[in-house]
């Protein structure tokens, strides 16, 4: 779960599409998978860096109020 930017928010699956690692962190910009450095824009889950060959799947979500929930 990222939230790029004030009251945006964003949901990606947890899981590296380089070798199936659990990514395991969110900080300047970017969700970093601690296996190899791959390393995925918050905002579209897009590759930041390799060697991931590609981009976080997408998770629905909804928002109410201040919960968040997978839809």
């Amino acid at each position: 779960m990222t939230q790029p930017t004030a009251g945006v928010f964003k949901a990606f699956s947890a899981i590296c599409t380089h070798q199936g690692c659990t990514v395991n962190k969110v900080a300047d910009g970017t969700i970093d998978c601690p296996c190899h450095g791959s390393k995925y824009r918050v905002a579209d889950g897009s590759v930041a860096a390799g060697p991931a060959p590609r981009p976080l799947p997408a998770e629905r979500i909804t928002v109410s109020g201040e919960t968040i929930t997978l839809a």
